[in-house]
């Protein structure tokens, strides 16, 4: 079987793709970066892709709020084609400013559902930057997650608080909590930006569309942590790369 295609999606303003697209090609994929006008256009279309990417950085300069309008793009414009895509067993990946996206699009927490949380900013009112421990909600059905119990990955964001009305609580299917390695409950900075029950990523019902605020594609190599040079292993695969590797995975067997 030839290699799983996976289609990264461009914006102004979107500063991951490369990483993104690097990861999976490590990963064992064919990745394509594409700029949303050609999306739009029809020029390029998702119909012989299996892995859908919406990468981290300040899309359109998140200047009506992180991610807005590139969700107005794909609810208003791309909705048909990404809509006949989930329906026919594609992954979705969205990664920090992607996670916005798919928020506010209504593809997380239920695909197609409107819009029934959002990512506010930090509680802390500032750019939060910096590495966080992990760990993965226990029995979550995410494709992207098996095998992964706990890990380190970067924030880099303003707006990650995830915030869920009361009335929306039951649609959620978290995958990952913001965490500390000792167990103890994570105060800030553990937890950067005081999401709702400390919830770091989260998937549909599927558990085939997945949005993340860390950045897994900053550590698919040990040597992009920054406590490398006092580690035992000098080389191998970063934390991140497992979310990559699990995608591609599931992608052949489509």
């Amino acid at each position: 079987m030839g290699k799983p295609r996976v289609l990264v999606l461009r914006a102004p303003g979107t500063n991951c793709d490369l990483e993104t697209a690097y990861a999976f090609e490590l990963a064992g994929a064919e990745s394509s970066l594409v700029h949303i006008t050609r999306m739009i256009s029809h020029e390029v279309t998702l119909a012989e892709c299996s892995i859908f990417v919406i990468p981290g950085g300040f899309s359109y300069g998140d200047d009506l709020g992180a991610g807005k309008v590139m969700a107005n793009e794909l609810d208003q414009r791309l909705h048909d084609q990404v809509a006949e895509f989930v329906a026919r067993g594609g992954l979705v990946l969205g990664i920090c400013n992607g996670f916005q996206v798919l928020v506010r699009a209504g593809l997380l927490p239920v695909p197609f559902g409107g819009q029934r949380s959002s990512l506010l900013v930090n509680r802390s009112g500032r750019f939060e930057c910096r590495w966080i421990h992990l760990r993965i909600a226990p029995g979550n059905p995410c494709v992207f997650t098996p095998g992964v119990v706990a890990l380190d990955l970067a924030v880099a964001h303003g707006e990650g608080r995830l915030y869920v009305p009361e009335s929306s609580e039951s649609d959620l299917t978290p995958v990952l909590y913001y965490a500390r390695p000792d167990g103890r409950e994570p105060e800030y900075p553990a937890d950067p930006n005081g999401s709702f029950k400390h919830i770091a990523g989260l998937c549909d019902e599927s558990g085939r569309i997945f949005g993340l605020m860390p950045h897994p594609e900053r550590f698919v190599r040990l040597s992009q942590h920054p406590r490398w040079s006092t580690r035992a292993e000098r080389d191998g695969p970063g934390d991140g790369l497992a979310f990559f590797v699990n995608a591609v995975n599931y992608a052949r067997s489509l």
